[in-house]
């Protein structure tokens, strides 16, 4: 990316919606502007999971203000992604189409292990380069994310479901406080978060020990911004710091108030009245169970780490899901030579059929080149279980991988391609086929695994593929060239009657 070049994240979080603009200063991130909103969209979901419209409509309301200023910025400087409330919200289809129309870019719903990737990418960008041991904890609207790491690399990264929104609601309705609630809140927090324990060892100094613990956003924020506004001077603790001392005076306070609407504390913001019991409580909780002194405040977040995979995403190499698509590729006993094969192949064909249009801006045609290129590289991943119906296998992998870097969306999108490289085309989701740029993928991938059928390099001399720019495609081969290879004539001739099924034609001609 050139030097001065402007990316946008967007956090669509369980209790605010965040914008971060940050400007490319010599590889470094330098923030141009940040926008937040409380939209509390964690408190909007119904007993069947379900968004209310009244929760629906303030996150349109916010995401239409954030797209006046996000105005003139292209797909590949902006990345929205959605956390916990709509990985859980079963309307989340209703409230993305409209959202996404009125912000003007796609929004991505993450896992919650990705979600713990980009907060640790986030944190660990901001802080200087060291070979520390690092334990992150984020706590959210509805979810918690710790992730143990070393340097810059994360170890160990998981998503709990507790937050300061989902334990405020439970534990401490109407925003009352007492010693009971604080009490059954911690307990129930720490059961949540116990399995933790097998990855992260307080006081250890083997792989699941740390030397520091930092805290990112919002509860760990609010609660540090408090400390620092009266405990903190008061008994020489440095800033940004959370000890255990002062969450045992921001209970008493809290307990002393009696009620969120007769706190008065210093340093909190009116956002977080409301859910500062829910989240002291996760907060103690994680203090007691992992047995921390004290949390540093950290300065980078999600929204840092997202921004960061949009600057390694250029690049195919530093892109972290080309890595992750070579991780299950070898775990799973992937035949890489045929696997490049038709990944060579697919991608010539792909760049023959846009090639007359101009149908994609360069970096467009880039990005897409590449995610057929993962579709190829894994096309038989589903080997690894049974021959028979192996692509069904290999799609099934793709929809339930944790696999860093992608999106749920993304890999659904993959498993697609995947599914769809053999066989008849009606198992598809039928959206799928009204995607040009999706069918032309889905094409590119079959017609190469066919020309590849032989697991030897493929005669591609004198084959003519043209696209009208519309749902018609058309493919010529030599007349010397069918008789030179009549296993791949016959399989090319089938493949378009599978074709006739759909609103596609596709024709292929000798001669």
């Amino acid at each position: 990316m050139k030097n001065g070049t402007e990316l946008a994240a967007i956090d669509l979080g369980s209790n605010s919606f965040r914008l971060e603009i940050a400007q490319l200063d010599h590889g470094l991130l330098k923030r141009r502007e940040y926008l937040k909103e409380t939209v509390r969209q964690g408190n909007g979901l119904d007993e069947d999971r379900n968004l209310t419209a009244e929760a629906m409509q303030r996150g349109w309301d916010c995401l239409g203000r954030f797209a006046e200023r996000l105005a003139g910025f292209k797909r590949a400087q902006v990345r929205a992604v959605a956390t916990q409330t709509l990985r859980e919200a079963r309307n989340r289809d209703e409230f993305l189409n409209r959202a996404q129309a009125l912000l003007g870019f796609p929004i991505e719903v993450i896992s919650g292990r990705e979600e713990a990737r980009l907060i640790y990418q986030g944190v660990t960008h901001m802080l200087p380069q060291s070979s520390e041991r690092r334990l992150v904890v984020d706590i959210g609207g509805r979810s918690t994310e710790l992730i143990l790491g070393q340097g810059r690399r994360p170890r160990f990264m998981d998503s709990y479901h507790v937050g300061s929104v989902a334990w405020s609601m439970r534990y401490f309705t109407e925003g009352v406080f007492s010693a009971a609630a604080f009490e059954t809140a911690e307990v129930a927090a720490q059961a949540v978060l116990e399995e933790v324990l097998g990855h992260c060892q307080p006081a250890s100094q083997g792989e699941g020990g740390w030397d520091t613990v930092y805290g990112a956003s919002g509860t760990v924020g609010a609660v540090g911004d408090v400390l620092d506004a009266e405990f903190n001077p008061r008994t020489g603790v440095p800033a940004q710091r959370i000890t255990r001392a002062g969450l045992d005076w921001l209970l008493d306070k809290l307990l002393k108030a009696g009620d969120a609407s007769r706190l008065r504390l210093d340093g909190i913001k009116e956002d977080r009245r409301a859910v500062i019991g829910g989240g002291l409580s996760v907060l103690r909780a994680v203090f007691s169970l992992l047995q921390l002194d004290e949390m540093h405040v950290a300065q980078g977040a999600l929204r840092h780490g997202a921004l960061v995979d949009l600057m390694d995403r250029e690049h195919a190499q530093s892109d972290q899901r080309s890595l992750s698509v070579q991780r299950l590729a070898h775990t799973f006993g992937v035949d890489e030579r045929q696997a490049q094969r038709v990944g060579r192949v697919a991608e010539f064909l792909l760049m023959s059929l846009v090639q007359e249009h101009a149908a994609l801006e360069p970096d467009e045609l880039a990005r897409h080149l590449r995610k057929l290129n993962w579709a190829a590289q894994l096309h038989e991943i589903g080997s690894a279980i049974s021959h028979t119906d192996y692509h069904r296998h290999g799609a099934y992998i793709l929809d339930n991988a944790d696999a860093a870097g992608f999106t749920m969306n993304e890999l659904h999108r993959l498993s697609q391609l995947v599914l769809g490289h053999r066989g008849k085309l009606r198992k598809l989701e039928g959206l799928q086929l009204d995607d040009p740029d999706f069918v032309l993928q889905l094409l590119s991938l079959r017609l190469a695994v066919i020309l590849c059928h032989a697991r030897r390099e493929p005669d591609l001399q004198g084959l003519r593929l043209s696209w009208d720019g519309l749902r018609s495609v058309r493919l010529d081969y030599p007349e010397g060239w069918g008789r030179a290879w009549p296993q791949s004539a016959w399989l090319l001739h089938e493949e378009a009657q599978a074709w006739a099924k759909t609103a596609w034609a596709i024709e292929v001609q000798a001669g």
